[in-house]
């Protein structure tokens, strides 16, 4: 006698609105611009804490397109910042060593804080900078 009946396939179909979430991230990403230009305010979020499926990341990020800038670090991994078409919306993905992704975060900001040199990296410039002038 056989275990197997009848076998029901459920089927899950990525659809354009399967969570619901890429129309009020565009919403959300609206106001912190908003707060950017009011107070300067720099806003993150982070797209893996989001109860997003993949087919709406990739949803989200092609609404949000590509700009001028883009940019690939190498600081404790990769990680690759690009400039939405959005100035001042920036798509930043954090790579481990085998070039998968481990974060991927859309920061509202003037300039991403990767990208700004901390003030002791700029006082060891000056100072090599100096004594190479020396």
């Amino acid at each position: 006698m056989s275990c197997m009946t009848d076998t029901a396939v459920l089927k899950v179909e990525a659809t354009a609105s399967l969570t619901h979430n890429v129309q009020p991230l565009l919403h959300e990403i609206r106001h912190a611009l908003v707060k950017l230009l009011d107070d300067g305010s720099y806003t993150a979020i982070d797209l893996r804490s989001l109860p997003l499926a993949p087919v709406e990341e990739e949803q989200l990020l092609d609404k949000l397109g590509q700009g001028e800038v883009y940019a690939r670090l190498h600081a404790l991994g990769p990680t690759e910042i690009v400039e939405t078409r959005f100035p001042g919306v920036w798509v930043v993905v954090h790579f481990n060593n085998d070039n998968e992704v481990i974060g991927r975060f859309i920061e509202i900001c003037d300039t991403p804080a990767l990208l700004r040199s901390q003030q002791d990296d700029i006082r060891q410039g000056l100072e090599q900078l100096q004594s190479q002038l020396a």
